[in-house]
């Protein structure tokens, strides 16, 4: 190898491979969804989506290959998903699919661009970003065309710039509680709209799926997304707030095998995984204590559901390990 070579460091490695992750099983995902899709836009933005998660597929496995790192097994066609079964979804359900996939990825693009360091991983991110925000900037024109987007809540201009004065800002549990911040109403909504899709999908899953206990867990997480739209619908009626729209009429009957368990329940881990986040950050700016106690009730719940979800896959040989450091004190004894 060459003297000059730059290792990966482990925030790279652990980028690299759950992007990787991340996309053979959307890459899955979006196969089945181009098969059924009618619509010609949506399917136009799918083959974007599709081709921009291929390419993505094929410049991970070169880094791994050129740095002597085994390629993760991750998701494959042939084996997690049935291209001839009926449709599952809705076009429009696509549609939402694909702007919450968008949201969700340009984000974490964004987080390993300032972590990483070598010139072609950072190469990597950085196009990752820059050809998402165009396919992005496509599916909101096209969400907001078919009149389909979910405008956030209009909030009043004020006649001055003003100061918090009393500390009455942050109570919420006694007496009359002042109305919500933009910070809040937007978390508010954005965790609505995210748990409004996890319904749909739920629902979905839940019909397709071949085992009973991950049937069962589909069920579960669909009561689970419910109760959590509830909570944040709830909030925004007190303030007269409109609640987004829900989806689950936008699944069809199918009962046929689409996607192996094994891809279902990576999906649904992971989103689990990233929804305690979205609620750490919307509790982290809910300055109203009433609010951030319910962030915290939540995430409990889903907590304590994401642990069920990790036993079922290794409980079934089903979650890949990620990169590890090494254990000392095990080479140590076996030496």
């Amino acid at each position: 190898m060459d003297k000059k070579h730059i290792k990966l460091t482990s925030t790279e490695i652990t980028s690299i491979w759950g992007a990787y992750m991340n996309d053979t099983a959307i890459n899955c995902k979006f196969h089945h969804f181009l098969e059924k899709v009618v619509d010609e836009e949506v399917k136009s933005l799918l083959q974007k989506s599709l081709d921009f998660t291929k390419g993505n597929i094929r410049t991970l496995e070169d880094i791994f290959q050129k740095e002597e790192y085994p390629v993760p097994y991750g998701f494959k066609i042939d084996m997690d998903v049935d291209l001839s079964s009926p449709k599952l979804f809705s076009d429009i359900y696509v549609l939402h699919y694909l702007h919450s996939a968008a949201q969700i990825a340009l984000q974490g693009y964004a987080v390993n661009l300032t972590l990483v360091v070598r010139a072609d991983v950072y190469s990597y991110f950085n196009e990752c970003i820059s050809q998402l925000t165009e396919i992005m900037r496509a599916i909101k024109e096209t969400l907001l065309s078919k009149g389909l987007y979910n405008r956030a809540p209009y909030l009043p201009v004020p006649d001055e710039v003003d100061f918090i004065k009393k500390q009455s800002f942050l109570t919420g549990f006694f007496g009359d509680k002042r109305p919500l911040s933009g910070p809040e109403i937007t978390n508010l909504y954005s965790n609505y709209q995210r748990n409004a899709l996890g319904v749909a999908t739920m629902i979905g899953f839940s019909q397709v799926a071949q085992s009973k206990e991950v049937t069962q867990f589909f069920l579960r997480g669909k009561e689970l997304a419910k109760k959590h739209c509830q909570v944040f619908g709830s909030i925004l009626a007190k303030e007269d707030l409109p609640e987004p729209m829900t989806l689950e009429t936008e699944v069809t009957d199918s009962t046929s095998y689409t996607y192996s368990d094994k891809l279902m329940m990576f999906y649904v881990t992971a989103l689990i995984a990233l929804s305690i986040g979205y609620y750490g950050t919307a509790m982290a700016m809910s300055p109203r204590r009433d609010i951030g106690l319910k962030y915290i009730q939540l995430t409990q719940e889903i907590l304590a559901y994401a642990e069920d979800g990790a036993n079922i896959m290794i409980d079934n040989g089903w979650l890949e390990q990620p990169p590890m450091a090494l254990n000392r004190n095990k080479l140590a004894k076996e030496k």
